[in-house]
């Protein structure tokens, strides 16, 4: 441990000892010494009259003159002639050091005070003989009687009532002498007497942990348990239950009266900045444990702190002070840390692991956790002070399960219950969001219609858009008033709700039997209830409880993934999808009935939970909609593109590539960057994940995809679990374009979907495994016919008509022989429906926009846009 600096150890003395300090300065500058000595600052602490140094000559009889006329003589002794301001002497620095040593150590004090001073040059050999050299009245002054006698003699010294209302760094008054068990008082918390106050949250379903910690701790030798297990499985909870074990006598009776104390290592450490200082600290720690009358077990979590505290591992760190002591079993120690921390500190330490028996923590069962959380409900409710319902319990911890990677259980589902007991708390105490949202909305509205009319005041022409933003604040406003009348019913019927469900359950915790009374007040309890029911319908605004609605929305908000029961609108929505994809995908109802289906199991949690909700491999020719079909889902059902994850595999034609999609392995460039596909996921786990021209990829790339299909999960390069169980995934392929070109040339003779994809089978073969194609959906997509190509070239043309409305206020009409015309120039090639949107850039768009800013340019506004063929070749245009 590097020593402390000049300015920490003065930071050390308390208020007294520091002016005086100055004060000694400033003498030995008057008397032009070189060196502030420890007589300089001996001489200023006896004229403070009641300072600790001062009472002790009193005390003892000691003639202060004596020692003074001392002090002068040794003073006088010192060199003289410097000009130039003193510094501290070696003496003084190494006085300071061991009086704080001795402070914080001996008497657990937080700041040195002259007492101390006086004590450290009396237990220092060559301070000792300065002391008595100054004066022989020091000589009948020892260590032993001075450290017994201080308590009586500081009671009244002006250090005592100057000194801090916090007392010492233990949490006492101003240090009255050593304490028998101070570094335990100071350093540790006693776990049993917290439990035996009713404090500590009960602890279920760790009944097999806790016996394998009474069964180790009973041993003669190596009775020191280390548990293992990762972060939020309950390590800390398996000792709390311990404690709670033996505060309630449910032990051997060779651990009845064990007292299981929490080391604490950060306070331990912490001002222990000189060196030997913490060694002192955790050797009064163990001798204390081991003198105790009481037995003592101590727990030491997150034990890897142990190696290289205090010192460099193997050396002077508190694993080694603590060896000897586990060895011999004289010290008793429950350790807790996470596996691979373990793997880390403890197993390449093999004197260190021998002296410990791992018991393994494992993340418990659903089962397990639900009894587990069952344990803190009352805890929960009284803090929030709202109810809790079992239904709640049980979803936190499979919700949690099911949508929450990266932490254990029953950690992430006391965090979800918890927020869940939050919300609903604040809810029922404050300005619902709807409401909030409104109000906002509506100042925003005032704000851009002060502005606008500021405008129309200086010329400018905004009457159109001021009437809309007037129409629209009348519409939320409207909405406002709805919905706070709406806010104040629930409220009143949540309390009324509350304040009856009390009076019943008091009555039936007094009553065996309940009696006619409790009888209507149940049937009024249900009658409330179903006003309140009618009132939310599907939008509640005040919860009467934490249900599991409640509990599903914040899984839903964490994760981004629609949890829970659905509303009217978007059952709607789902069972309608289909519909809507064909909006905009033209002539593959097949492959949208399949993927719409998939979304549909899927909202109604039927499919497998260990699977994606999807995987499909769409093939067919360039331009037939494969890739339109996954941007429109993620519009449709994500929230938009930016829910899309799309990876180009024609990139990953080389096997190495691989790293790009999961992440570099450690030792490699890029470690601890992540994989494009691994973060995308991880970041967004509800999304759709588009893997275009699958085929172009490295057979080696295809196969780190088995995982993704069967299990719904990855690792990536740095070993994490990646959730793919809430994404679709859509592959995009051109193998088999011939194929699928000669079977539906012929309009007659052209397959259905599936005998499509059973033929369509055998060509992917000759480029994907059979393994691959076996874990997923092959959705063959068909070229596209004149009819379709006009549906889509129609499409195309109603969104530009729409954008020149949006723009310029205009009409746009399209003759049906340019729909026509289109439709001849893409049968032309091969390249599908793109082909529409090449030839509209090319064609109209650029003649539209040369007029369109040159009527700009003029001032003249554009009634009507006409857009016909002449002599099936050219393409004309009539502006209004």
């Amino acid at each position: 441990m590097p020593p402390l600096n000049l300015k920490s150890l003065i930071d050390k003395l308390n208020d007294t000892c520091r002016a005086t300090l100055e004060a000694a300065a400033g003498r030995c500058m008057s008397r032009t010494n070189y060196n502030v000595e420890v007589e300089h600052w001996l001489s200023c602490l006896l004229d403070e009259a009641n300072c600790d140094v001062s009472l002790i000559l009193r005390h003892y009889g000691l003639d202060g003159s004596r020692v003074t006329q001392g002090l002068m003589k040794s003073l006088d002794g010192l060199k003289t002639g410097n000009a130039r301001p003193p510094a501290l002497s070696p003496d003084v620095v190494q006085l300071v050091r061991e009086a704080w040593l001795l402070a914080s150590v001996e008497f657990g004090d937080s700041e040195v005070r002259s007492a101390y001073l006086l004590a450290a040059m009396l237990g220092d050999e060559t301070l000792a003989r300065q002391l008595t050299g100054i004066s022989r009245e020091f000589e009948e002054l020892t260590l032993p009687t001075l450290t017994a006698d201080l308590p009586k003699i500081l009671a009244n010294s002006s250090e005592t009532t100057a000194a801090p209302a916090g007392g010492d760094a233990g949490g006492g008054p101003a240090p009255a002498g050593p304490r028998k068990t101070q570094a335990l008082d100071q350093f540790t918390v006693d776990l049993t007497e917290i439990a035996r106050s009713g404090k500590m949250d009960p602890v279920l379903g760790r009944d097999a942990e806790i016996r394998q910690l009474v069964d180790i701790l009973t041993r003669r030798r190596q009775n020191n348990p280390i548990l293992t297990g990762e972060a939020g499985v309950g390590k800390t909870a398996v000792v709390e239950g311990f404690a709670q074990r033996i505060a309630a006598g449910d032990v051997p009776p060779l651990l009845e009266n064990v007292a299981v104390r929490t080391l604490d290592m950060a306070l331990l450490q912490a001002g222990a900045g000189m060196k030997g200082e913490f060694e002192n600290r955790l050797k009064s720690v163990i001798q204390e444990v081991k003198s105790s009358p009481q037995p003592i077990i101590l727990f030491i979590d997150e034990a890897h702190s142990l190696i290289g505290a205090g010192g460099q591992a193997g050396q002077g760190d508190a694993a080694n002070l603590l060896k000897p002591a586990l060895a011999r079993g004289e010290l008793r120690t429950i350790a807790a840390t996470t596996w691979a921390e373990y793997k880390k500190y403890f197993e390449r330490d093999a004197a260190l692991a021998r002296r410990f028996q791992v018991v393994k923590v494992e993340e418990p069962e659903e089962k397990s956790a639900i009894e587990m959380m069952r344990g803190i409900v009352s805890t929960l409710e009284a803090h929030h002070n709202v109810r809790i319902l079992d239904e709640a319990v049980v979803e936190s911890v499979r919700l949690s399960r099911r949508y929450i990677s990266g932490r254990q259980l029953p950690d992430k589902s006391v965090s979800v219950l918890d927020t869940a007991c939050a919300r609903v708390a604040i809810g029922q105490n404050a300005t619902p969001p709807a409401v909030e949202d409104a109000r906002r909305r509506i100042e925003q509205l005032d704000v851009a219609i002060r502005i606008l009319e500021r405008e129309v005041a200086g010329g400018a022409d905004h009457g159109g858009e001021i009437d809309k933003l007037r129409e629209e604040r009348e519409t939320v406003t409207s909405d406002l008033e709805a919905t706070e009348q709406r806010w104040q019913q629930e409220l009143e019927l949540v309390r009324s709700i509350n304040e009856l469900r009390s009076e019943i359950e008091a009555e039936h915790a007094a009553a065996k039997e309940g009696d006619a009374e409790s009888s209507e007040q149940r049937e009024k309890l249900a009658s409330l209830y179903s006003q309140l029911e009618e009132l939310q319908q599907d939008e509640p605004l005040v919860h009467v409880c934490v249900d599991a609605g409640a509990v599903a929305a914040i899984v839903g908000a964490w994760t981004g993934i629609p949890i829970g029961r659905m509303v009217s609108d978007e059952v709607t929505a789902v069972l309608n999808l289909k519909d809507r994809l064909e909006e905009s995908v033209v002539g593959q109802s097949h492959a949208l009935d399949a993927i719409a289906q998939s979304i549909q199991v899927s909202r109604a949690n039927l499919t497998d939970p260990t699977r994606p909700i999807g995987v499909f491999l769409l093939a067919g020719t360039s331009g037939v909609g494969k890739t339109e079909t996954a941007m429109t889902l993620a519009n449709l059902l994500y929230g938009g593109s930016q829910n899309m994850t799309t990876i180009n595999m024609s990139e990953f034609k080389e096997e190495h590539k691989v790293s790009l999609l999961m992440g570099s392995p450690p030792g490699y460039v890029g470690y601890g960057e992540g994989g494009v596909l691994t973060e995308a996921v991880r970041r967004k786990p509800y999304s759709v994940v588009l893997l275009d021209e699958m085929e172009k990829a490295h057979p080696g790339v295809q196969d780190v995809f088995y995982q993704v299909f069967d299990k719904g999960s990855m690792k990536d390069g740095e070993g994490r679990d990646i959730d793919f169980r809430n994404t679709l995934i859509l592959m995009t392929t051109n193998a088999g374009t011939d194929l699928i070109k000669s079977l539906c040339i012929d309009p007659e003779t052209r397959p259905d979907a599936e005998g499509l994809a059973e033929v369509l089978h055998e060509e992917l073969l000759k480029t994907f495994k059979p393994a691959f194609l076996g874990r997923l959906a092959v959705i063959p997509y068909f070229p596209l016919t004149e009819d379709v190509l006009e549906r889509i070239v129609r499409l195309k043309l109603q969104k530009i008509t729409r954008r020149v409305a949006e723009n310029y206020n205009a009409t746009l009409q399209i003759d049906d022989d340019v729909v026509e015309y289109f439709v001849n120039r893409c049968n032309a090639v091969d390249t599908g429906a793109r082909m529409i949107d090449h030839l509209l850039t090319r064609t109209v768009l650029p003649e539209m926009s040369r007029e369109f800013l040159a009527r700009m340019a003029r001032q003249e506004p554009i009634q009507e846009v006409t857009v016909s063929v002449e002599d099936q070749h050219q393409l004309t245009y009539r502006f209004a």
